[in-house]
Protein backbone atom coordinates (compact mmCIF):
# COMPACT_ATOMS: atom_id res chain seq x y z
CA UNK A 1 0.00 0.00 0.00
CA UNK A 2 1.62 3.65 -1.26
CA UNK A 3 1.84 6.26 1.54
CA UNK A 4 -0.58 8.18 -0.48
CA UNK A 5 -3.56 5.88 -0.03
CA UNK A 6 -2.32 5.06 4.13
CA UNK A 7 -2.82 8.83 4.14
CA UNK A 8 -6.06 9.07 2.64
CA UNK A 9 -7.04 5.72 4.55
CA UNK A 10 -6.05 7.23 8.10
CA UNK A 11 -8.22 10.31 7.16
CA UNK A 12 -11.22 8.58 6.74
CA UNK A 13 -10.78 7.13 10.51
CA UNK A 14 -10.42 10.58 11.70
CA UNK A 15 -12.48 13.77 11.09
CA UNK A 16 -12.64 17.65 12.30
CA UNK A 17 -15.11 17.71 15.20
CA UNK A 18 -16.91 21.06 13.79
CA UNK A 19 -17.30 19.50 10.18
CA UNK A 20 -18.46 16.05 11.79
CA UNK A 21 -21.60 17.73 13.73
CA UNK A 22 -22.19 19.69 10.31
CA UNK A 23 -22.63 16.67 8.51
CA UNK A 24 -24.23 14.88 11.42
CA UNK A 25 -26.98 17.88 11.35
CA UNK A 26 -26.61 18.85 14.78
CA UNK A 27 -25.77 22.59 13.55
CA UNK A 28 -26.61 24.40 10.03
CA UNK A 29 -23.68 25.48 9.41
CA UNK A 30 -19.82 24.50 10.89
CA UNK A 31 -19.18 28.57 12.05
CA UNK A 32 -22.44 27.62 14.28
CA UNK A 33 -20.52 24.13 15.40
CA UNK A 34 -17.25 25.82 15.92
CA UNK A 35 -19.22 28.30 18.50
CA UNK A 36 -20.84 25.25 20.37
CA UNK A 37 -17.48 24.23 20.95
CA UNK A 38 -16.36 27.51 22.12
CA UNK A 39 -19.16 28.03 24.25
CA UNK A 40 -18.17 25.14 25.66
CA UNK A 41 -21.50 23.04 24.79
CA UNK A 42 -19.69 20.53 23.14
CA UNK A 43 -18.02 17.51 25.72
CA UNK A 44 -16.09 14.59 23.92
CA UNK A 45 -15.59 11.91 26.49
CA UNK A 46 -16.34 14.23 29.15
CA UNK A 47 -13.62 16.74 28.62
CA UNK A 48 -14.27 20.22 26.18
CA UNK A 49 -12.27 20.52 23.11
CA UNK A 50 -11.55 22.69 20.10
CA UNK A 51 -13.33 22.45 17.21
CA UNK A 52 -10.09 21.13 15.40
CA UNK A 53 -9.99 18.07 17.83
CA UNK A 54 -10.30 15.02 15.85
CA UNK A 55 -12.77 12.40 16.57
CA UNK A 56 -13.18 8.44 15.23
CA UNK A 57 -15.67 6.27 15.65
CA UNK A 58 -16.30 5.08 19.28
CA UNK A 59 -16.14 9.21 20.38
CA UNK A 60 -18.62 9.47 23.40
CA UNK A 61 -20.77 13.25 22.62
CA UNK A 62 -22.33 15.13 24.39
CA UNK A 63 -24.16 17.95 22.88
CA UNK A 64 -26.13 20.88 24.58
CA UNK A 65 -28.61 22.83 22.10
CA UNK A 66 -31.71 24.65 22.70
CA UNK A 67 -32.37 23.51 26.06
CA UNK A 68 -31.93 20.27 25.22
CA UNK A 69 -28.76 17.77 25.64
CA UNK A 70 -27.71 14.63 23.70
CA UNK A 71 -25.59 12.12 24.37
CA UNK A 72 -24.22 10.39 21.10
CA UNK A 73 -21.75 7.71 20.75
CA UNK A 74 -20.04 8.30 17.05
CA UNK A 75 -21.05 5.54 14.89
CA UNK A 76 -19.28 6.68 11.19
CA UNK A 77 -18.29 9.53 9.64
CA UNK A 78 -18.59 11.20 6.84
CA UNK A 79 -17.11 14.87 5.92
CA UNK A 80 -20.02 15.62 3.75
CA UNK A 81 -23.40 16.62 4.79
CA UNK A 82 -25.96 14.10 3.42
CA UNK A 83 -29.64 13.75 3.98
CA UNK A 84 -31.07 14.08 7.55
CA UNK A 85 -31.78 10.30 6.97
CA UNK A 86 -28.94 9.32 5.93
CA UNK A 87 -27.09 11.72 8.88
CA UNK A 88 -28.94 9.78 11.60
CA UNK A 89 -26.74 7.02 11.03
CA UNK A 90 -23.68 8.90 11.81
CA UNK A 91 -23.89 8.36 15.43
CA UNK A 92 -26.15 6.42 17.98
CA UNK A 93 -28.17 8.15 20.94
CA UNK A 94 -27.79 6.59 24.45
CA UNK A 95 -30.99 5.25 26.15
CA UNK A 96 -30.55 7.83 29.17
CA UNK A 97 -30.18 10.80 26.69
CA UNK A 98 -33.54 9.83 24.64
CA UNK A 99 -35.42 8.95 27.76
CA UNK A 100 -34.06 12.37 29.47
CA UNK A 101 -34.91 14.56 26.37
CA UNK A 102 -38.10 12.75 25.70
CA UNK A 103 -39.24 13.83 29.65
CA UNK A 104 -37.88 17.31 28.93
CA UNK A 105 -39.76 17.91 25.89
CA UNK A 106 -43.17 16.42 27.30
CA UNK A 107 -42.33 19.07 30.26
CA UNK A 108 -42.43 21.93 28.08
CA UNK A 109 -45.09 20.55 26.15
CA UNK A 110 -47.31 20.15 29.49
CA UNK A 111 -46.25 23.97 30.41
CA UNK A 112 -47.12 25.82 27.14
CA UNK A 113 -50.61 23.52 27.65
CA UNK A 114 -51.18 24.87 31.01
CA UNK A 115 -50.83 28.41 30.17
CA UNK A 116 -47.62 28.95 31.95
CA UNK A 117 -45.23 31.36 30.73
CA UNK A 118 -41.68 31.22 31.76
CA UNK A 119 -39.31 34.07 31.42
CA UNK A 120 -41.67 35.96 29.09
CA UNK A 121 -42.75 39.85 29.93
CA UNK A 122 -46.34 40.08 30.39
CA UNK A 123 -48.64 41.32 27.41
CA UNK A 124 -50.83 44.78 28.15
CA UNK A 125 -53.33 42.95 30.06
CA UNK A 126 -50.59 41.29 32.16
CA UNK A 127 -49.31 44.84 32.96
CA UNK A 128 -52.23 46.49 33.44
CA UNK A 129 -53.17 44.10 36.17
CA UNK A 130 -50.00 44.77 37.48
CA UNK A 131 -49.89 48.59 37.55
CA UNK A 132 -53.84 48.08 39.68
CA UNK A 133 -52.00 46.10 41.72
CA UNK A 134 -49.42 48.19 42.72
CA UNK A 135 -51.68 51.25 42.78
CA UNK A 136 -54.00 49.53 45.33
CA UNK A 137 -51.43 48.35 47.43
CA UNK A 138 -49.84 51.64 47.61
CA UNK A 139 -53.73 53.04 48.28
CA UNK A 140 -54.23 50.35 51.40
Amino acid sequence: MSSRAKDAEELEDRLRLDKWLWAARFFKTRSLATEAINGGKIHLNGQKVKPGKEISVGARLEISKDQSVWEVVVTALNAQRRPAKEAAMLYQETPESLIMRQAEMERRRLERESGIQVDQRPDKKGRRAIHRFKRDMAGS
